[in-house]
């Protein structure tokens, strides 16, 4: 099957993976018209689609997607919602779980009913690998259960089940993407590799929590955006889909990776006190989006280097952001390593 969606209604669109995946779109289809809602919390940011305003078919709207009356407004006339909007890190879900309960969880049901109340042709969730919790061994596939053990892995979690009761009890025609830990241009500067490049950049020293040890499969921002797009146009009604690498990488290994392409010493890795509830494995089987017809088309050394120069370049982008409330989050949540 193929669809054709001229029309789409993108919420957290000025974070890292939707701000991409609209560039994507413009980038690939010029015909589709599309409107961005997005908050502007502190990890949303307009700088990230600046390129666009002007463009016909195009528009911006500062708000949020709990305004159930702002989000039936917008729903109406569009063919589809590809939804990025959530509150995504989890480091601050353990200082403010009722944030992400809000967002995550509430502004799903929000989009949901719009959608179901505007017959839409497709609802696309943008959803994460940290639902099926820490792989000790195997890799999750989409029919396994989850296992969340963060506030944020909950709210995800939860935000699928409400969409799902949306498709059984309304039939809404839902989509959901499982993505594994993104990384690449744009990136709020709380997520690990932009941590550690941003500090290696300043000189700092590069924190890791207990011994580093714990992996992720690391995906390129634009190979997600390319999955996304391709479920959207080509999965049937109904289907969940992993995207991922294959590839796990451990924190460690990221930043001697980050210090070596910059030049820079490992003595300047630190480790730090553990976080609550550390999945020290996420793993996923992808062979669903690779039936579909997607892979991956940049390693995960390619798209280090594409994105440490991008910070080297950008740090007019970047550097406002580590300023004031981060460096407050920071302190709290890098704390020093009791052996």
């Amino acid at each position: 099957m193929s669809r054709t969606l001229g029309r789409l209604l993108v919420p957290g669109a000025a974070g890292v993976i939707g701000s991409n995946f609209v560039r994507h779109l413009t980038r690939t289809r010029s015909d589709v018209e599309i409107t961005v809602l997005d908050k502007l919390t502190y990890a949303g940011n307009l700088a990230n689609l600046a390129e666009l305003e002007g463009r016909p078919g195009y528009r911006f709207v500062h708000g949020d997607i709990c305004d159930r009356d702002l989000v039936d407004s917008l729903a109406r006339g569009v063919d589809a919602i590809v939804n990025f909007a959530a509150e995504t890190h989890v480091d601050r879900s353990l200082m403010d779980p009722f944030a992400f309960i809000e967002t995550d969880v509430r502004g799903t049901a929000v989009l949901c009913e719009a959608a179901r109340n505007h017959g839409h042709e497709v609802f696309l969730l943008v959803s994460t690998d940290e639902v099926y919790g820490d792989v000790r061994s195997g890799r999750s596939r989409e029919t396994d259960p989850f296992r969340p053990r963060s506030p944020y892995s909950a709210s995800k979690a939860a935000a699928e089940h409400i969409a799902q009761a949306y498709a059984e009890s309304f039939g809404l025609p839902l989509l959901v993407t499982r993505g594994s830990n993104n990384y690449g241009p744009n990136q709020y500067p709380e997520k690990l590799v932009p941590v550690l490049i941003t500090n290696a950049l300043d000189g700092m020293n590069l924190p890791l929590y207990n011994d580093g040890s714990a992996v992720r499969d690391y995906l390129f921002v634009e190979d997600h955006c390319r999955a996304i797009d391709l479920v959207l146009r080509e999965a049937p009604a109904g289907g969940v889909y992993n995207v991922g690498t294959g590839v796990e990488t451990s924190g460690l290994a990221v930043a001697e990776a980050v210090l070596d392409i910059m030049g820079k010493p490992r003595s300047m890795i630190e480790f730090v006190a553990d976080r609550p509830g550390h999945d020290y494995r996420y793993a996923l089987d992808v062979s669903r989006i690779t039936e579909l017809g997607w892979e991956p088309q940049v390693t995960f050394a390619e798209g280090l280097e594409q994105t440490v120069r991008w910070y080297r370049e950008h740090e007019d982008w970047w550097r406002p952001l580590k300023s004031g409330e981060y460096w407050e989050y920071y302190r709290r949540n890098y704390r020093p390593l009791v052996s």
